[in-house]
C-alpha cells in the first residue's frame, strides 16, 4: 500500500499473467467510417522456425511446411498434398487462412469473419457463413453453433463434443462415413456484422476460447 509501510512478512508472491498463446491469431475490425479489416496471422507451427531475426526479437515462421515437401506424405497438420503444391521458385504454398468479407448485393458489408485453427479454418469460416446466409442466424449464433471438419485425407469426419446427435452419428455411419472417436473443439472465430437498417456493428467472439468483442 502507498498509504502505510508494510512489513516483509506481508509480502506475497505475485500473480503473473498466463502464458502467451502459441497459436495462430485472428481479429476483425470495423471503424466508424466503415473501413474493415479481417486479419489472420500465424507463424504456422508453435514458435515458427524457432529462429529469431537478429536484433528484433521477432520469430520467423515456418510456412515452408505448407508446401508439399514430399507429395503424398502428411505435413505437420496431417494434410496430404500433391505435386502441384511442391516447393518451387516463385510459388506461394497453399494455406488454410480464410479471412472473409461477405457483401450485400449493393456492395456494402454484411459481415466479416475469420478464425485460427490450422486445417479446420476453412470449414470453421464456411460453416459460420452458411449459418448466417442459409440458416438466418445472427453472427454470434453462427459462431456458437457446433462444427464438423473433413479435410479430404485422412478420410474421416471430426466433430465437436455434443455437436452431432446420436441419430445423426448413426445415419452417417450407415452411409459409410468414419467418425473420429475423440471429438474436439475447433476454431476460434471472430466476426462483426453490420445491421442493414441502422449501421450498428454487432461484434461476436467464439466461446471456445478467450477472445472478446469490444466497441468504443
Amino acid at each position: 500500500s502507498m498509504e502505510r509501510a508494510s512489513t516483509s512478512a506481508e509480502i506475497r508472491a505475485g500473480s503473473p499473467a498466463g502464458a502467451e498463446s502459441e497459436d495462430t491469431t485472428h481479429f476483425t475490425v470495423v471503424d466508424a467510417a466503415g473501413n474493415v479489416v479481417s486479419n489472420t496471422y500465424t507463424l504456422n507451427d508453435s514458435y515458427g522456425s524457432s529462429v529469431v531475426a537478429k536484433g528484433t526479437g521477432i520469430l520467423l515462421n515456418n510456412e515452408m511446411d505448407d508446401f508439399a515437401a514430399k507429395p503424398g506424405t502428411p505435413n505437420l497438420y496431417g494434410l496430404i498434398q500433391g505435386e502441384r503444391n511442391a516447393v518451387a521458385p516463385k510459388k506461394r504454398p497453399l494455406s488454410a487462412m480464410t479471412p472473409t468479407f461477405v457483401m450485400r448485393k449493393d456492395g456494402t458489408l454484411w459481415f466479416a469473419i475469420g478464425s485460427p485453427g490450422g486445417p479446420t479454418i476453412i470449414n470453421t469460416v464456411l460453416q459460420t457463413v452458411v449459418n448466417v446466409v442459409d440458416h438466418d442466424m445472427n453472427i454470434q449464433q453462427a459462431i456458437d453453433a457446433p462444427r464438423v471438419h473433413h479435410q479430404w485425407l485422412p478420410d474421416e469426419i471430426v466433430y465437436e463434443p455434443y455437436g452431432l446427435s446420436a441419430d445423426t452419428q448413426r445415419a452417417l455411419h450407415a452411409r459409410g462415413h468414419k467418425l473420429v472417436d475423440k471429438p474436439r473443439y475447433m476454431g476460434d472465430a471472430q466476426g462483426i456484422m453490420i445491421e442493414e437498417q441502422t449501421g450498428v456493428r454487432l461484434g461476436a467472439s467464439d466461446p471456445r476460447n478467450d477472445g472478446a468483442s469490444v466497441g468504443y
